[in-house]
């Protein structure tokens, strides 16, 4: 039986960095990669390729953009892809490597590290293990590997800075787990097979997105800077069910309705990881749907942030960017959860 043909593609981070006089940084490169994850490959076929040696705080959408025209490329050559990438901004680039790919015909697994894989005691080697055999399981899709879990690209958020469980699905159901049984896949979970033949990355998108979290006592001069800086879209993280102030001091559930006019797309859901947003409940969220505000229900952050950029990135007027914003694409929202 013909062995699988896996590619890596590393981006750096700490699964491949070293010890610097101003600190860890990406150092390692193929041959002191791949030898080590030759062990863990067993029945595939591993190819690796350098597409940058970068901390993951430094990488910013057009990173994106390359790597997902560099998978599209070489996509009908492999039965899978695994990307290597630091923790900080891995949900990031899982969200939106996820839309820009939603339609590949093959599995590309993200995976990392919290210790370098020169550390004897290192998550590196076993997370690469679960990323190497998710991508040979034929299950089509966008993921992440951490930890003996395999989760949704668009679903995953990093929760903890130290834990090797450093990594959590929200509100959605593990894409897979590996335990003694093996690896058991959740098939009724999984984003629906794309096209391997053929296959064309959509990488259009906006960096003009802002992220705001909502405090107590926050003045609306902040919001009216957005549109002013060229800003296309905003996603408010508000409180609770995704409630905003909208007193004499601050009015911010009337700002929303002055940025929509204003041109901008406003995204509100809550601070909360968990459950999601439900602004049909209170006051403080019905003023804000009254206003404009297109609600994020049961997404992340970050997959919040990315499929606006994504979205706003196309030739689409406001309207038609709201309406598929709360159209479910990769298994990246539920609409109506909570309401």
């Amino acid at each position: 039986m013909a062995k699988k043909k896996i590619l890596l593609l590393n981006t750096g981070g700490t699964f491949s960095s070293v010890k610097g006089a101003a600190g860890f940084q990406p150092g390692l490169g193929r041959q002191d990669i791949l030898e080590d994850l030759m062990l863990v490959a067993k029945d595939c076929l591993l190819e690796y390729e350098d597409i940058c040696s970068l901390d993951s705080a430094n990488i910013t959408p057009k990173h994106w953009k390359s790597l997902a025209e560099r998978i599209a490329d070489v996509s009908g050559r492999y039965e899978g892809i695994v990307v290597i990438h630091g923790t900080d901004t891995m949900a990031y680039t899982a969200s939106m490597l996820s839309f820009m790919l939603y339609k590949i015909g093959i599995p590309v697994v993200i995976t990392g590290s919290q210790l370098s894989i020169a550390h004897p005691v290192a998550d590196a080697m076993e997370n690469c293990r679960a990323a190497i055999y998710m991508a040979a399981s034929g299950y089509a899709g966008v993921y992440v590997a951490f930890n003996r879990k395999i989760m949704l690209g668009t679903r995953v958020s990093k929760i903890r800075t130290m834990s090797f469980d450093a990594f959590e699905s929200i509100n959605y159901p593990y894409a897979a787990v590996i335990n003694a049984y093996g690896m058991e896949v959740n098939d009724h979970v999984l984003p629906r097979a794309g096209s391997k033949d053929g296959f064309r990355a959509d990488t259009a998108y906006s960096d003009q997105v802002a992220l705001v979290k909502i405090i107590p006592g926050m003045k609306e001069a902040l919001f009216r800077m957005l549109p002013e800086m060229g800003y296309k879209g905003v996603v408010i993280e508000a409180f609770g069910l995704g409630g905003l102030p909208f007193t004499d001091g601050g009015d911010l559930c009337n700002m929303v309705g002055w940025m929509t006019e204003a041109g901008m797309a406003v995204v509100v859901g809550s601070q909360c990881r968990y459950d999601g947003s439900s602004l049909s409940v209170y006051e403080t969220g019905k003023r804000a749907l009254q206003n404009g505000a297109v609600q994020m229900y049961d997404m992340t952050t970050e997959a919040a942030v990315t499929k606006l950029m994504w979205l706003l990135g196309h030739d689409l007027d406001i309207e038609e960017v709201k309406r598929r914003f709360v159209t479910p694409i990769c298994g990246d929202i539920m609409p109506g959860r909570g309401e």
